[in-house]
């Protein structure tokens, strides 16, 4: 453990409980469902309102070997090739074993998903699968609809839930396991200000950090506060260089900031093609799949023919739809493009990569489970393998699904219960950026570690941010005012920095190009050197531990052995604390 923590107000009240949710999205509440059916006091914390998460957001569907003739084996095979290499095979393989029953578990809570004639459900396809296996809700809104679903399931179950809490950090006990976590519940909360939830287990499922980069499909809410929290805690992160850009982003300006409207993959599923500004395809005979290929092939497909014609995005061009399909299948893209002044069904879509979702994230096992004892993650917070170097389309929901019923399979076998006491104690707490700090760190991160990355432009990149936490530290010692007092702001300016100095570490260890991580300067993907994944742990010193894994296969999660393998790993120094 590191006993590192933020700089907060001690918790002013508290909550006791069995196991507290943090996040309301599909891993959240299908985790939240699971351990309160069972009769464990279940607690969710959720940031903003329930269904403000990603989840919502996901215009995508639901990928499952669901239909007449596919397989799991078939999606494993296709997922294992998104992922280049690097997916951990038993973990694809529990994912798309369990995920068809994990799925019609979905639809008996209430989410009910778009069906053919005969009333089976509709499949469609999108980049990556060589099958129809996509499962959609109201075209586009396959994430607003399971969020709907599951938001009634967990109000008409009267699951304990406080809404506007960002949670701070892990409480733990004298032996080192999770005790609960501290949380600040913003004015319209149940309790404002500073508490605590007393809990033995504590399960992650907080969502991305895209808010990390200047453009991205994340809602505001996604600062990278649960990574952050579990670095903090002493777990240990994996493969956070793997950060999946969207090919097709609605383009809305180059000075455009913040969450950025997508343009789902599904629209290239039933058609659509990628073309330059004279209307030329130049995905054909990039990949066999075209236009479905990979998303990592498609975004840098993309890249690199604006760099071609020195333009600052490429076209979406699905005008032979009509307006009656567009209507029909698409209307969440269709009013998105619209409010912007594009109309779909008489010109071409304006389009470009954006940060959409980290592959990487709180290492766990197969059920959930962190290396801090009684500290579980699941979602798009964790990294169970099941990614590796590139998530295959559609797959974030059925993970989030799949491993949410696996940890809470987990916690009630083993039915724990409150009673140690939190232990607060270990070095002064971190002091807090100034909330102006975030545009600084948004722009470092999309100049130096974006789709293109370099050795180059991450060393700038490691600098400016290591500059930008040296200055934290010494006004923490020093007598000049402290501008950055605790609050919302600071606290998730000062995660979005953490993890981004952990996402550039890592992609300045990994000298090659793998899926979604493009280093210009090593063009290739090596896999003699680089078929494994990189871990990063955060010491009681603040110095970030790199190391690699001995082969892509994650093996298990061993709270001792994390602690036993600094010696053997790269040590990336933090200034020295006044």
């Amino acid at each position: 453990m590191t006993g590192i923590r933020l700089t907060a107000p001690a918790p002013g009240w508290s909550i006791d409980a069995d196991v507290v949710v943090v996040g309301s999205g599909v891993a959240g509440l299908t985790a939240a469902l699971r351990c309160a059916a069972a009769g464990l006091a279940t607690v969710v914390v959720t940031k903003a309102r329930l269904d403000d998460g990603s989840t919502r957001w996901a215009q995508g569907g639901v990928a499952a070997a669901l239909g007449e003739g596919d397989t799991p084996e078939q999606h494993l095979d296709d997922t294992l090739v998104a992922g280049a290499g690097l997916c951990d095979a038993a973990a694809v393989r529990t994912l798309v074993t369990e995920g068809p029953d994990a799925v019609r578990r979905l639809i008996g809570t209430g989410a009910h998903f778009d069906t053919a004639d005969d009333g089976t459900i509709a499949l469609g396809r999108e980049g990556g699968h060589h099958r129809r296996r996509i499962a959609h809700a109201g075209g586009d809104a396959t994430g607003a609809e399971i969020s709907r679903a599951l938001v009634e399931a967990v109000r008409e179950a009267a699951l304990h839930t406080v809404e506007n809490a960002l949670v701070l950090d892990l409480l733990t006990d004298a032996e080192g396991r999770t005790a609960g976590v501290t949380l600040h519940v913003m004015g319209e909360g149940q309790h404002d200000g500073v508490g605590a939830v007393h809990a033995p287990a504590v399960i992650l499922a907080t969502g991305g950090m895209g808010q990390v980069f200047s453009a991205t499909t994340n809602p505001p809410v996604a600062t990278g506060d649960g990574v952050a929290l579990a670095l903090r805690a002493g777990a240990e992160v994996s493969d956070l260089e793997f950060v999946q850009f969207h090919p097709t982003v609605l383009f809305l300006g180059s000075g455009a900031e913040g969450q950025q409207p997508l343009v789902s993959e599904a629209v290239r599923g039933e058609g659509a093609h990628l073309v330059d500004a004279h209307g030329t395809r130049f995905m054909l005979g990039q990949h066999e799949l075209a236009e479905l290929a990979p998303r990592d092939i498609v975004a840098k497909a993309i890249t690199r023919q604006m760099q071609l014609h020195g333009t600052e995005h490429m076209y979406l061009d699905a005008r032979h739809f009509g307006a009656e399909m567009w209507e029909r299948h698409f209307p969440t893209i269709l009013a998105a493009c619209r409010a912007h002044g594009i109309d779909p069904v008489t010109e071409p879509i304006p389009v470009a990569p954006a940060a959409h979702h980290a592959s990487g994230g709180v290492r766990t096992d197969l059920r959930g489970r962190t290396t801090v004892p009684g500290l579980y993650a699941c979602g798009e917070v964790a990294c169970t393998g099941v990614h590796g170097a590139n998530r295959l389309a559609s797959n974030s929901l059925l993970e989030g699904l799949v491993f949410a019923e696996r940890i809470a399979a987990d916690i009630v076998a083993d039915r724990p219960r409150a009673g140690a006491e939190a232990v607060v104690n270990g070095p002064a707490p971190s002091p807090l950026l100034p909330p102006e700090a975030r545009s600084t760190i948004q722009r470092i991160m999309t100049r130096g570690a974006g789709v293109v990355r370099s050795a180059d432009s991450l060393a700038r990149a490691a600098e400016e941010l290591e500059d930008l936490h040296r200055s934290a530290f010494l006004k923490a010692g020093s007598a000049e005012p402290k501008d950055a007092e605790p609050g919302v702001e600071a606290w998730e300016v000062t995660n979005l920095l953490l993890v981004s100095r952990v996402l550039v570490a890592a992609a300045r260890q990994r000298e090659e190009t793998r899926g979604c991580h493009w280093r210009e300067d090593r063009p290739e993907r090596d896999d003699e050197n680089w078929r494994r994944h990189l871990v990063v742990r955060l010491t009681p010193d603040r110095q970030l531990t790199l190391r690699t894994t001995d082969t892509e296969a994650f093996g298990p999660v061993d709270p001792a052995g994390a602690a036993d393998c600094a010696a053997a790993s790269t040590t990336h120094p933090t200034p020295e604390e006044p």
